[in-house]
């Protein structure tokens, strides 16, 4: 993989973002117009806007972490505690980008609307149903009504 994201970075301009797929993992690269340029590997489901959005603050944070950076020669790795925390934080993209909290937010909202709206229409099903069983019973009492005053009728109280 190292190779693999070595080689993508050389071949990416400067001002240049791309992604490219290697075996089941995406390679997310970013060159910015100085000449720095970062690479993410994630998975297929790993959103590739987010991973941009994490290269463009790991790029700004290191230019300013060393600001010669265009002056280092040498091939070697070094420290950099913020890189390890940001990986961590990025870890859940839904926690980490501002856009997809919102999107979350929006799809939790929807499936309450629909459970909402599925209980709406089961209570005005239930209320078709009792305003037909009251109607029934207004009309069996008037029958009765009727039935019982036909019935008292051959009778006089005195």
């Amino acid at each position: 993989l190292t190779f693999f994201n070595k080689t993508i970075a050389k071949r990416t301009q400067p001002g240049q973002r791309q992604s490219v797929q290697n075996e089941e993992y995406y390679v997310h690269v970013y060159m910015r117009a100085d000449g720095l340029c970062g690479s993410i590997t994630c998975d297929a489901e790993y959103p590739p806007r987010v991973a941009f959005s994490l290269l463009t603050r790991l790029l700004e944070d290191f230019s300013t972490f060393k600001p010669d950076w265009a002056k280092e020669t040498k091939n070697e790795s070094f420290q950099w505690p913020q890189l390890e925390s940001d990986v961590i934080k990025y870890q859940d993209p839904a926690n980490a980008d501002q856009i997809m909290k919102i999107q979350r937010s929006l799809d939790e909202t929807r499936d309450v609307l629909h459970n909402t709206i599925d209980s709406v229409l089961q209570r005005g099903e239930k209320l078709e149903d009792l305003v037909e069983r009251s109607g029934e019973l207004s009309s069996q009492s008037k029958l009765f009504y009727r039935e019982a005053k036909r019935a008292n009728s051959c009778c006089a109280v005195v």
